[in-house]
């Protein structure tokens, strides 16, 4: 493992003036930095965001290819999007590891936002931490792939 690949999904790349009060008041380039200074010597951190469906999923198809860890937050595509689903899929049932991610508690907020089709073939899930919570999917991907 020398890439792990930090994907988030749409309406994310507004981070730190988006709903401040459930996201936080930072932004993406916070969180790469924060993401590097956490990441054990020889890790890079290849942190992305896309609004675009098949964009996420492409990227989810070149982990598969690379065997590169993967930390998702699918953002709202996280209660509806079979299609991300599939292609999460294929990162955990080809041995990869893939952790979702969420700033906020999905279970605390709308109840729309209480289901996730990707939980069910993520590696774990790790939510509510706000950017701790990668932090914490980052940290399990390098005990889970030592």
């Amino acid at each position: 493992m020398s890439t792990v690949l930090v994907l988030n999904g749409p309406n994310l790349g507004r981070l730190g003036s988006r709903e401040p009060d459930v996201y936080g008041s930072q932004d993406m380039a916070a969180l790469k930095a924060l993401l590097e200074a956490e990441a054990p010597a020889g890790i890079t951190i290849d942190l992305r965001q896309t609004n675009d469906e098949s964009e996420l999923i492409s990227w989810l198809y070149e982990a598969v290819d690379t065997a590169s860890p993967v930390i998702l937050n699918p953002a709202a595509f996280t209660h509806y999007s079979y299609a991300l689903r599939d292609a999460a899929a294929l990162v955990t049932k080809g041995g990869g590891i893939l952790v979702e991610v969420h700033i906020s508690n999905p279970h605390a907020r709308e109840e729309f936002r209480h289901t996730s089709v990707i939980s069910g073939v993520a590696t774990g899930v790790i939510a509510g931490f706000g950017f701790d919570s990668y932090v914490l999917a980052l940290s399990s991907i390098g005990r889970l792939a030592s």
